[in-house]
C-alpha cells in the first residue's frame, strides 16, 4: 500500500515534518521541509524489512526537490546499498552519507 508504514499500517504523509518508528526499534524516517527542499532524514539501522517504507516516501516526493539524508544512518544491508544506487542513478542527490557506504557503493555499482 503506497504512502503507508507497512510495519503499522500508518500513513507516512502529514504536515511540514514527520517522524515515524517503523519495523525494529532502531529505524526512523523524517521528512522536513527546508528552503523549498524536502529533506528525507534516515536514522539507525535499515535493512530489507524496512526498504520499502522508505521507497515509498521517496517515491512520494519524486516529482520535489528533495535530497536523501544518511547521516544518523548506522547500519544497511546489501539490498539498501543497491538501493541507493539506483536512487543516486535516477537523480536523487544523496547527503551526508557515511564513508563506508559510499565505498560499499561504489563496489556496488562498479564506478567508485
Amino acid at each position: 500500500m503506497a504512502n503507508r508504514c507497512t510495519a503499522h499500517n500508518k500513513p507516512l504523509t502529514g504536515g511540514m515534518r514527520i517522524a515515524l518508528l517503523c519495523g525494529i526499534p532502531m529505524f526512523k524516517l523524517e521528512r522536513v521541509i527546508e528552503s523549498g527542499i524536502v529533506r528525507l532524514i534516515v536514522i539507525g539501522r535499515i535493512d530489507a524489512a524496512q526498504l520499502p517504507d522508505l521507497q515509498d516516501l521517496i517515491q512520494s516526493e519524486s516529482a520535489r526537490d528533495a535530497v536523501l539524508d544518511l547521516m544518523e544512518v548506522t547500519l544497511v544491508d546489501s539490498e539498501v546499498v543497491r538501493f541507493l544506487v539506483l536512487c543516486e542513478t535516477k537523480g536523487l542527490r544523496l547527503v551526508n552519507c557515511p564513508a563506508y557506504i559510499q565505498e560499499w557503493m561504489g563496489r556496488e555499482s562498479g564506478l567508485r
